[in-house]
C-alpha cells in the first residue's frame, strides 16, 4: 500500500514544530505499539492536551492502515450526536434507520485506525459507554483521547499532560527550557526584538517562570508584548495575582494549584481588553465551534455594542490571542478555545446575559437557514451548501436550545424544516430524522411551519429508506396540502407517497401516482424541491419500467428546467437519470458523458450517495464496451462508498439487480483473479483518486 494510501485520514496539517513534548510523544507511541488501545490525555484546560495529541496522531498515522481521523467533540453539546459526530468525522455517512452505535462498530471491524477524540470532559459518560463498545467491535482500532478527566473504562491507560518545564533558579541552560523557548518563539511574532535571539533572556526566563510553563498562559503573555516590556509585563502579571488568582470561572475543582497561572493570564487579559472587546468576548461564547463577522453582528450586536464596531473588536481579540483566525473558501472564520470559551461564559452569566444572548443566536441561525432555504435550488447553491457546512455546529447548538432550555418548538420546527436541504441532499438524514421527530412531538400545532417539517422529516426519511415512517408522514402532509389549498405541495406529496411505493417495489404503482401530478406546472419557489424530485421521480421510472420511447426527451426536459434554476445537485441527478436513459438505448458514450457531469456536480456537493449510484452506472458502461478491468475498479471504488452509507442502491429493488448482474458480467468477461485485484484497487483508492479515475477514465 503506498504512503499516501496508509497517511489516509482528516488530521489537520501541522502548521509548526512543537515545543518540547519528546518524552510524551515517545511514551503515546510506546504505548500504542504494545497493548494499550485507549490512551486518555489528561490536564487543566490550557496545558496543550489538544496540540499534544495531534502531533502524537500525526506521528502515528502511518502504522494504521486507515489513517488517523480526528472527531473535534468541543462544539458538540447533546451526547445522543456523539456517534453521529464520530460517523462524520470518519466520513461514515450512513442512511439507514440502525441504531449509529451498531453502524460504526460494523464499519469499524475490520479496519485499523487511530481515533482522536478531542474534548471529551462534557461528554465523559457518553464517551464511557460508547468508547469500550467500539473497542470490543473492532480489534484494529485504536483511540486517543484529551479530557480534563479520565473516562474510566477497562483497559484506560491516563496521561497527565504537565505544564512546560520552566528552568530552575540559576540554570546555565535557562534559555533552552521548553517554556522559555516557546515564550521566545510566540514573543518573535508581536515584538522581534523580545522573541528568540533578543536581549532580554533573563527576563524571558522570570516571565516564564512567572506563568508557570503553561501554554496559554504563555501564548496570551506573549501577544501583549508589543505593548510592553517583559519586565512591564511581568510586574503587571505580579500586581493582579492577587486580585485575579481566586476567580472561578474557568476552574475545576480537580485541577491542580497550578492552574491559578493560567486563571490569572486569562483574567489579566480580560482586564487589559477595553469594555466593548470584553462584552464581545463575553457574548461570543454562545457560539459552537466557528462563527463569521456577520453571525457576530447580528447576534453580539446592540446598543451597548454598535454594529459597526464588531469587525475591529474581532480583529483586536485576535490580536490579543482570544480569538482564532482562518481564511476559508467561504470568507474569515473565527474561534475560540474552549478554555477562553468558558471565561466568557461566566462573564456572560455574570451581567445576566446569557439567556438573551442565546436567543438572540436562535434567531439569528433560524434566519440563515430560511435564507438557505430560499437560495437552495439557485445560482449560489455550492456557496450556500459551504456556509451551511461550516455553521453545522451552530445549527445544532440553536435546535439544541430550541427543544431544551430555549422551549421554543416553532422555531425548531421552522429551523429543521428549512434544512431540509441539509438532511437529505448533504448527508445528514439521521441527524435531520433526530432533531425534526422530537421538534414534531413537542409542537404538534397545525401550520406551515409544520407542514414544512413534517416534508424534511419526510424526505430525510427516503434518503434513510424507512417505508414506513415515509408513508406515514406522506399522509400527514397531504392531509396539510389538501387542507391548506396550496397547489404546490401536491407534487412534494406525490413524490413521499411515490417514493414509498418504489421502495416497496412497486414501480408501476408509483408511476401511476406521479402521471396524475401536475409536477411539470410551476407554482413558484414554494416547495419547488419537491416539484422537481416528483419529475425526476417519474422519468426515472421510465427508466425502470422500460418506457423508453420517451425517456431521453423526458429526461432533457427536466434537465432544462434544473438548468433554469442554477441549480447543481437536482441537475446532477437529472443527469444520472440522462445516463441511465442513454445507458437503457444502448448508447454508450453518450451515458458515460452525462455520468461524468453528474459526477462533477455530485463531488462539488459532497454527494455520497448519488456519487455512489453514478459510479457504479459508469462501471455498467464500462463492462458492456470490453472494459472489465475498468468496470471492476469502479465497482471496489463504488463499493467503497455503499460500505459509508450502509444500504447498497438506496434499496431500489432495480438497481441493487443491476448491480449485481454488472458485477457477474465484470467477473465473467476478465476472470475472477485479474477482477480482485482491480475490485481491491478502487475499494483502497482514496475518494479523490477514485473520483478523478471514474471521470477521466471511462
Amino acid at each position: 500500500m503506498s504512503v499516501e494510501q496508509r497517511r489516509a485520514g482528516n488530521l489537520p496539517a501541522v502548521k509548526a514544530l512543537m515545543v518540547g513534548r519528546r518524552a510524551e510523544l515517545a511514551e503515546i507511541q510506546e504505548l500504542f505499539a504494545g497493548d494499550s488501545r485507549l490512551v486518555t490525555l489528561t490536564g487543566a484546560g490550557g496545558v496543550g492536551k489538544t496540540r499534544l495529541a495531534l502531533a502524537a496522531a500525526d506521528a502515528l498515522q502511518p502504522a494504521f492502515r486507515d489513517g488517523a481521523w480526528l472527531v473535534e467533540l468541543s462544539p458538540l453539546r447533546e451526547s445522543t450526536l456523539l456517534p453521529h459526530t464520530i460517523a462524520e468525522a470518519l466520513p461514515l455517512a450512513d442512511q439507514t434507520t440502525r441504531l449509529m452505535l451498531e453502524v460504526l462498530a460494523d464499519y469499524l471491524a475490520d479496519r485499523e485506525l487511530l481515533l482522536v477524540l478531542d474534548t471529551c470532559e462534557h461528554l465523559a459518560d457518553a464517551c464511557a459507554l460508547i468508547v469500550p463498545a467500539l473497542l470490543r467491535a473492532a480489534p484494529g482500532l485504536r483511540i486517543l483521547a484529551t479530557s480534563r478527566r479520565a473516562l474510566h473504562v477497562p483497559g484506560e491507560v491516563v496521561l497527565t499532560v504537565e505544564p512546560l518545564p520552566v528552568p530552575r533558579p540559576g540554570d546555565p541552560a535557562a534559555h533552552r527550557a521548553d517554556a522559555v523557548v516557546l515564550l521566545a518563539e510566540r514573543a518573535a511574532r508581536t515584538a522581534p526584538e523580545v522573541g528568540a535571539g533578543g536581549s532580554d533572556v533573563a527576563g524571558l526566563v522570570a516571565l516564564s517562570r512567572r506563568l508557570e510553563g503553561l501554554p496559554l498562559a504563555i501564548e496570551l503573555a506573549a501577544a501583549r508584548l508589543g505593548e510592553w516590556t517583559v519586565k512591564e509585563l511581568t510586574a503587571r502579571l505580579d500586581d493582579r495575582f492577587a486580585v485575579l488568582g481566586d476567580t472561578d470561572a474557568v476552574v475545576d475543582e480537580a485541577d491542580p494549584p497550578w492552574h491559578q497561572a493560567l486563571r490569572t493570564a486569562i483574567g489579566w487579559s480580560h482586564e487589559l481588553c477595553g469594555p466593548a472587546e470584553r462584552l464581545l468576548w463575553a457574548r461570543l461564547s454562545v457560539f459552537a465551534g466557528t462563527f463569521d463577522a456577520e453571525a457576530a453582528r447580528a447576534v453580539c450586536a446592540d446598543g451597548h455594542l454598535p454594529e459597526h464596531r464588531v469587525e475591529g473588536l474581532l480583529a483586536a481579540l485576535v490580536e490579543k490571542s482570544i480569538l482564532t483566525w482562518r481564511l476559508t473558501a467561504g470568507g474569515a472564520r473565527y474561534g475560540m478555545l474552549d478554555t477562553l470559551r468558558e471565561y466568557g461564559a461566566g462573564w456572560l452569566r455574570r451581567v445576566g446575559e446569557e439567556d438573551e444572548l442565546r436567543c438572540r443566536h436562535r434567531i439569528h441561525y433560524r434566519g440563515l437557514a430560511l435564507r438557505a432555504d430560499a437560495a437552495w435550488l439557485g445560482p449560489d447553491q455550492l456557496a450556500w451548501y459551504e456556509r451551511t457546512s461550516a455553521e453545522h455546529a451552530n445549527f445544532r447548538a440553536a435546535l439544541d436550545f430550541c427543544l431544551g432550555e430555549g422551549e421554543d418548538g416553532h422555531t425548531a420546527l421552522e429551523l429543521g424544516g428549512a434544512l431540509w436541504f441539509f438532511w437529505f441532499a448533504c448527508g445528514f438524514a439521521r441527524e435531520g430524522r433526530h432533531y425534526l421527530d422530537r421538534a414534531l412531538q413537542q409542537y404538534p400545532a397545525q401550520g406551515p411551519a409544520r407542514s414544512k417539517a413534517v416534508w424534511a422529516c419526510g424526505i430525510a426519511a427516503v434518503a434513510q429508506g424507512d417505508v414506513d415512517a415515509i408513508t406515514r408522514l406522506g399522509k400527514v402532509f397531504r392531509a396539510d396540502a389538501e387542507a391548506a389549498g396550496t397547489p404546490a405541495m401536491l407534487p412534494a406529496a406525490a413524490y413521499l407517497a411515490g417514493a414509498a411505493l418504489v421502495l416497496r417495489g412497486k414501480p408501476a404503482e408509483a408511476a401511476a401516482l406521479l402521471d396524475a401530478t401536475p409536477y411539470a406546472q410551476d407554482h413558484g419557489s414554494a416547495y419547488a424541491e419537491g416539484r422537481l424530485l416528483a419529475w425526476l421521480g417519474r422519468v426515472f421510472l421510465h427508466v425502470t419500467l422500460a418506457e423508453f420511447a420517451d425517456v431521453a426527451a423526458a429526461a432533457d426536459a427536466v434537465h432544462a428546467e434544473c438548468a433554469r434554476f442554477g441549480d447543481r445537485w437536482a441537475r446532477a441527478l437529472a443527469d444520472y437519470i440522462r445516463a441511465l436513459a442513454a445507458q437503457a438505448l444502448g448508447r454508450p458514450d453518450e451515458a458515460a458523458a452525462h455520468a461524468r457531469a453528474a459526477l462533477e456536480g455530485q463531488a462539488l456537493l459532497h454527494d455520497s450517495l448519488g456519487t455512489a449510484m453514478t459510479v457504479d452506472l459508469l462501471a455498467g458502461v464500462a463492462v458492456a464496451s470490453g472494459r472489465g478491468e475498468e468496470a471492476a475498479r469502479l465497482l471496489g471504488f463504488g463499493q467503497q462508498i455503499w460500505d459509508t452509507l450502509g444500504r447498497p442502491q438506496v434499496g431500489i429493488p432495480e438497481r441493487v439487480a443491476a448491480r449485481a448482474a454488472c458485477e457477474q458480467r465484470t467477473r465473467a468477461a476478465i476472470g475472477g483473479t485479474a477482477y480482485e485485484t482491480a475490485f481491491r484497487t478502487g475499494l483502497e483508492d482514496s475518494i479523490d483518486d477514485g473520483l478523478a479515475y471514474a471521470l477521466h477514465q471511462t
